[in-house]
């Protein structure tokens, strides 16, 4: 399909929203957008423009955290998950159609990137807090706090009771990584 003389790889979808079956009392909803075309080719442009958390070559997927949303984009697929109602879930699935449109007729300019972004371990950023699980920091674990630590949501100065030398070594680990 052409769109003021754009090629779009996306043009249709149909869209499903449902509650979690693991817990239908959940507030938010997920939603399963079934893509009328196969979009597997983009995925790897997708990937290096919009910095996708996870990527696998077989079958072809990314994973993205976004607008504090888990998407998963695979050939035929969009899942987002932990949605207020059916409008925030289309606003997202458009917006990620017009990316993969726009990130699609821009291809020749990006380089595609077959790899997800390098995250933290989570046992190398516990080893280095002190285990107490002092709840001081707010949180009911170490390991909790350790997982957020991780995620780029917490860091390493809001634990008052890492050592001086542990502090330093964390800090030093964790600057080999890029944090949303």
């Amino acid at each position: 399909m052409h769109l003021r003389g754009k090629t779009m790889l996306l043009n249709r979808y149909t869209k499903k929203i449902f509650r979690p079956e693991c817990n239908p009392s959940f507030e938010s909803v997920h939603c399963i957008a079934t893509l009328e075309d196969d979009i597997s080719a983009v995925l790897p442009y997708l990937n290096a423009e919009l910095g996708g958390t996870q990527y696998y070559k077989d079958p072809p997927m990314v994973m993205f955290h976004t607008y504090g949303k888990i998407i998963k984009v695979s050939g035929r697929e969009i899942a987002v998950n932990a949605l207020k109602d059916e409008a925030e879930a289309d606003k997202i699935i458009e917006w990620l159609k017009n990316e993969i449109n726009r990130v699609w007729e821009n291809r020749e300019t990006i380089t595609p990137c077959y790899t997800g972004k390098v995250k933290p371990k989570l046992f190398e950023i516990l080893k280095l807090l002190p285990k107490t699980n002092c709840k001081k920091c707010g949180l009911p674990t170490c390991m909790v706090f350790a997982a957020q630590v991780m995620e780029g949501g917490r860091g390493i100065e809001d634990c008052p009771d890492v050592t001086e030398e542990n502090r330093e070594k964390l800090a030093a680990y964790l600057s080999k990584f890029e944090f949303e």
